[in-house]
């Protein structure tokens, strides 16, 4: 069981509510720049870019050991704060935070949710 936050969409718009997961972000891990982008966090992709050029520029004087795992780092963090960026984003865009649901997946919080 996981715990999801449902988001209700601006008034007016005809979408169904979102199920944010609060569980380790895998994708956000792994391929952080797509999910920044399939997420719509562009604030949060320039950040990203930003802080993946500081750590090139400084692996010479850092070593490469210690810019690849300050990378690590970053991806770790990430795959973390994935679900309140999310929900950092969704806020941002008009949506309303209802509530929390307990569900086993984000299909069932959706539909306790929409009752």
């Amino acid at each position: 069981m996981t715990l999801y936050a449902i988001f209700d969409p601006r008034p007016g718009k005809p979408a169904l509510p979102a199920a944010i997961p609060e569980r380790f972000s895998w994708l956000a891990a792994l391929l952080p720049p797509v999910f920044l982008l399939c997420h719509g966090l562009w604030l949060e992709l320039v950040v990203f870019c930003v802080k993946l050029v500081a750590l090139i520029l400084l692996a010479p004087f850092i070593g490469d050991g210690a810019a690849f795992l300050l990378y690590g780092l970053l991806v770790l963090w990430l795959g973390f704060a994935a679900p309140g960026l999310r929900r950092h984003g969704l806020a941002w865009r008009g949506w309303r935070h209802r509530g929390d649901r307990v569900a086993a997946s984000a299909d069932l919080a959706q539909l306790e949710a929409m009752q």
